[in-house]
C-alpha cells in the first residue's frame, strides 16, 4: 500500500510535465528569434510590444484627450488655414452687431463670439473697432455697387435702363435693411468714418458713370431732357425709396394704411420709376 501511494504521488508531477513541452515549444518559438536577432533588431521590436500593451486603456485615454483638445481650437485652426473665410465671417458678424446696436452699442466681444473666433484673431485681421466699422461700411457700398453692375445698363435702352435701376434700388433696400441701418448710423456720426476712407469715392463713382451714360444716350435719342445731372436723378430715386422704408411704421400708424404690405411695396417701386421717368421725359 505504501509503495502504491508513493507511486501515485510521484506520477502527479509527471502528468503536469506532459504540458511542459508544448508550452516550452511555444515560448521558444516566440523568444528564440529575439534571442538570436542582432541588438538593433531586438531594440526595434521592443517598442512594438510596448505599443501593443498600451494601445488599450492608455491609447483610449490619450485618444479621448486628443479629440477634446482638437475640438476646442478648431475655429483658430480654420482661421489660420483660410484667412479669406475668416475675414468674411468677421465682417458678417460685425454687420449684424452694428445693425442691431449702432456703432456706440456694438461690442468687439459680441462680434468675436458671432464669428466664432477670439478677440485676438479679430484684432489681427482688422486692428480695432474703428477700422472694423469702416471696413463694414466700405463693404456695404461695394456690395450694392457690384450688384448694380450686373444690370448691364449700358446694354439697355435709356428709358428701360433708368426703370431697371430704380426698381433694383428699391428691391435692394428691402432685401438689405442692414445697408439702410448702417447709412443711418453713419449719418448720425456725420460721416465721421467715411471721411477716413481713401476708396469710398472710387467705390461709388461707377454708379454715377453708368447713370450719366443712360442720361446722355437718352438725350441723344430725344427721350430725355438735356443736361440732366446724374447725382440729382440718383438722389431723387434713392431718397423716395429710403424715406418710404425708414418711415413706413410711423406712416402706417399715422395714415392707417399698411405700407409694409406686399402690394403696397410693389406699387411704390413702380410709382418712383414713373415719377423719375416723367421728370426726365423730353
Amino acid at each position: 500500500m505504501a509503495t502504491r501511494s508513493r507511486t501515485t504521488r510521484a506520477a502527479a508531477p509527471a502528468a503536469s510535465d506532459t504540458t511542459t513541452p508544448a508550452v516550452s515549444a511555444k515560448a521558444n518559438a516566440e523568444t528564440t528569434p529575439e534571442a538570436g536577432a542582432p541588438p538593433a533588431a531586438r531594440a526595434a521590436r521592443a517598442p512594438r510590444k510596448t505599443v501593443g500593451k498600451t494601445s488599450g486603456k492608455t491609447a483610449d485615454k490619450t485618444a479621448g484627450k486628443t479629440t477634446d483638445k482638437t475640438q476646442t481650437p478648431a475655429p483658430r485652426t480654420a482661421a489660420t488655414r483660410d484667412p479669406e473665410r475668416t475675414s468674411a465671417a468677421i465682417l458678417a458678424a460685425a454687420v449684424k452687431e452694428f445693425k442691431e446696436h449702432g456703432y456706440g452699442g456694438a461690442r468687439i466681444d459680441a462680434i468675436a463670439k458671432r464669428a466664432n473666433i477670439n478677440k485676438r484673431m479679430l484684432y489681427h485681421y482688422f486692428g480695432d473697432k474703428d477700422a472694423l466699422y469702416l471696413a463694414v461700411l466700405e463693404g456695404a457700398y461695394m456690395q450694392i455697387r457690384t450688384a448694380e453692375t450686373r444690370l448691364h445698363l449700358a446694354d439697355l435702352d435709356p428709358v428701360e435702363g433708368v426703370r431697371q435701376l430704380v426698381l433694383f434700388t428699391w428691391r435692394y433696400y428691402q432685401e438689405h435693411p442692414e445697408f439702410l441701418s448702417l447709412l443711418g448710423t453713419e449719418n448720425l456720426l456725420k460721416a465721421k468714418f467715411l471721411k477716413r476712407s481713401a476708396r469710398i469715392f472710387d467705390l461709388n463713382s461707377p454708379l454715377l458713370s453708368m447713370l450719366s451714360d443712360l442720361l446722355r444716350r437718352g438725350e441723344a435719342a430725344g427721350q430725355f431732357k438735356p443736361d440732366q445731372d446724374a447725382l440729382d436723378v440718383y438722389l431723387s430715386m434713392a431718397g423716395m425709396n429710403f424715406f418710404y422704408l425708414s418711415n413706413r411704421y410711423t406712416l402706417t400708424t399715422t395714415f392707417r394704411r399698411d405700407l409694409g404690405a406686399k402690394e403696397e411695396l410693389a406699387r411704390w417701386g413702380e410709382h418712383v420709376a414713373e415719377v423719375i421717368l416723367a421728370y426726365l421725359k423730353a
